[in-house]
């Protein structure tokens, strides 16, 4: 069945025996932290931002106009989307067809901000996002709202930061360690104007939750970020860990 049709539960910690949250703005490492700690932690992997991606990829080739949202809505209903957990990532199709890799396209990221900001599209998202937390005892998610929105119960939340020019510069490195070439002062400034998006939007804004632990990744590595992240869990649900 695919995730958009799913009903939502009405408490995803009465199923879930642990779900940690990792939120935080582009660049600061929670990606790769959430990947390596769902592994270390053998727990399932949800990259939220991979289904954002998703829906704007089935926009975009669709034809419709991103920054209405009445039509990005009825892309989610017109296609099926699969998410599904697998060794250290995630994987998503549209339609059945595979495009997990096709979701990571750089044109594309500039893009996914109109989703982001749509109400009845996260609303929806966050359906899926804990139909998805349902079927697993154990998850790691990151995202921008997980921990204040999504999985407000969550048993550990984090929010990783770091400045501005580091991020730009880890997302050069990735950039082009796939080959393509990058500016380093474009990226920055699109680093700043997503994250002014992701701040000021309605719905989920991004901020940290109340109860979340705040990490500055600007000078650590991502091994000592695991580290740091995995022996507060440790502490605080040693009967899960």
């Amino acid at each position: 069945m695919p995730e958009h049709a799913r009903e939502d539960p009405d408490s995803v910690n009465s199923i879930s025996e642990l779900v940690v949250t990792i939120d935080g703005p582009a660049g600061s490492g929670k990606s790769t932290v959430a990947r390596l700690l769902a592994e270390r932690l053998d727990a399932a992997f949800l990259d939220t931002g991979a289904m954002y991606r998703a829906i704007t990829l089935a926009a975009v080739r669709d034809g419709v106009e991103l920054s209405d949202e009445g039509q990005l809505v009825a892309v989610l209903a017109k296609h099926r989307f699969d998410f599904k957990a697998a060794q250290g990532k995630m994987l998503v199709a549209i339609d059945g067809q595979d495009v997990t890799e096709a979701i990571r396209d750089n044109d594309l990221t500039a893009k996914v901000r109109f989703a982001a900001a749509a109400p009845r599209v996260r609303e929806r998202l966050v359906r899926m996002q804990r139909a998805f937390a349902a079927r697993h005892a154990r998850i790691v998610t990151e995202g921008r709202d997980q921990g204040t929105v999504v999985f407000p119960e969550a048993n550990a939340k984090f929010y990783l930061t770091a400045h501005v020019r580091e991020r730009a510069r880890r997302r050069k490195t990735e950039l082009e360690a796939k080959g393509r070439p990058a500016d380093l002062e474009q990226i920055r400034q699109a680093i700043e104007a997503r994250d002014r998006s992701d701040e000021n939007r309605t719905v989920g804004p991004l901020k940290p939750a109340p109860d979340a632990v705040v990490i500055d990744t600007t000078d650590l590595s991502i091994a000592q970020v695991v580290e740091r992240v995995y022996r507060h869990i440790e502490e605080r649900c040693s009967r899960s860990v």
